[in-house]
């Protein structure tokens, strides 16, 4: 299994062309549909936490399903394995760097994957908003969140916070509400 583990995510790792957020439809067609070692619901859960998380995000989210699966041992062949490819393709480049820093055709190659990594990212956004089911009551959410830190630079941190207080407290209130609901039925 570790070595599954390791290929896997050494695979996914080969793709990271934008960030780990580009990763994401390639983590999940993996982990969830090919080797289901997640739920696409657990996946959700997994992307909300390696975001919240300190770190990078690739290597987040592989921990995460790493240790779920084979505990410390798990993360720690998932984690090689997400890591080992960017690591081995950065030591070449730097390496042959001084070769084609100025070469036309390598900044036409660089200049062309850039509208296609906001497409890798912009999928798994549009996904994860229909996962989480939002509806025209709550969309102003993630709206407003972007917004701010968009336009006024508040930090992401404040809006997890502010985001995990608001959904505390609106659960509270809807679990009272159900409650006395109940009282008043009874």
């Amino acid at each position: 299994m570790h070595y599954e583990l390791i290929k896997t995510f050494f695979r996914i790792g080969l793709f990271t062309l934008g960030g780990g957020y580009a990763m994401i439809p390639l983590i999940e067609e993996e982990v969830v549909n090919r080797h289901h070692w997640v739920t696409k619901e657990e996946m959700l859960d997994l992307i909300a936490i390696a975001q919240s998380c300190p770190g990078v995000f690739a290597i987040n989210i592989s921990i995460f399903i790493g240790y779920k699966l084979k505990k410390v041992s798990g993360a720690v062949a998932t984690a090689a394995g997400t890591a080992l490819p960017s690591f081995l393709i950065i030591l070449l480049i730097a390496m042959f760097f001084h070769q084609f820093e100025d070469n036309k055709v390598i900044a036409a190659m660089f200049k062309g994957i850039r509208p296609a990594v906001v497409a890798l990212i912009a999928v798994p956004t549009f996904n994860m908003a229909k996962q989480a089911q939002l509806n025209r009551y709550t969309v102003w959410i993630p709206v407003v969140s972007a917004l701010l830190i968009w336009l006024l630079g508040v930090s992401p941190i404040w809006i997890i916070i502010l985001a995990g207080i608001g959904g505390f407290l609106y659960g509270k209130t809807k679990n009272n509400k159900e409650a006395l609901a109940r009282r008043n039925q009874q």
